[in-house]
């Protein structure tokens, strides 16, 4: 997990905003996935996907000049399979993996825990870093957030 984290530290290197904000979703997500029980291979799943997880930013800001949500999940599965085989994944992993970089900005039909938390973790820093209304957290609070953790720390941070 730290190579990752490194790797995807000089994948940003020089957008300590875009850095910090992968630590914070990992933070999250792993905070989040132990309080709610997940299983080793879930919760490494999620962590995984919560370092990579926007990682399509920077070819979708270099090809459209947008960092848009649909396009980070497009340009974002290839960038993310590329490096998780040069780090040596597993197969299911990766699959596991790209397809929650490829739907992370997708809030209907979320399929298992790891997709949950994920969304969950990415909307408690980007409500924070994007200062979000009251009225934004707390809609985004009541039709987003499922796991008992999630909606706890999300209720706590920001006084709901």
């Amino acid at each position: 997990m730290n190579k990752l984290a490194k790797k995807m530290i000089m994948y940003y290197a020089g957008d300590p905003l875009r850095i910090q904000h992968f630590i914070k979703v990992h933070s999250f997500s792993k905070l989040i996935g132990e309080l709610e029980g997940l299983d080793e291979k879930t919760r490494f799943i999620l962590e995984t996907a919560a370092y990579v997880h926007d990682i399509g930013i920077k070819p979708a800001e270099e090809k459209y000049g947008s960092d848009e949500g649909p396009l980070q999940e497009k340009e974002g599965v290839p960038v993310a399979e590329a490096m998780l085989r040069e780090l040596e994944y597993e197969e299911d992993v990766i699959q596991r993996v790209c397809y929650l970089v490829g739907h992370h900005h997708t809030y209907t039909d979320i399929d298992g825990m790891d997709y949950q938390i994920l969304v969950e973790a990415d909307f408690l820093v980007n409500m924070f870093e994007g200062e979000y209304s009251k009225e934004s957290v707390k809609n985004t609070y009541e039709n987003i957030f499922k796991s008992k953790a999630g909606k706890e720390i999300c209720r706590e941070m920001f006084g709901l």
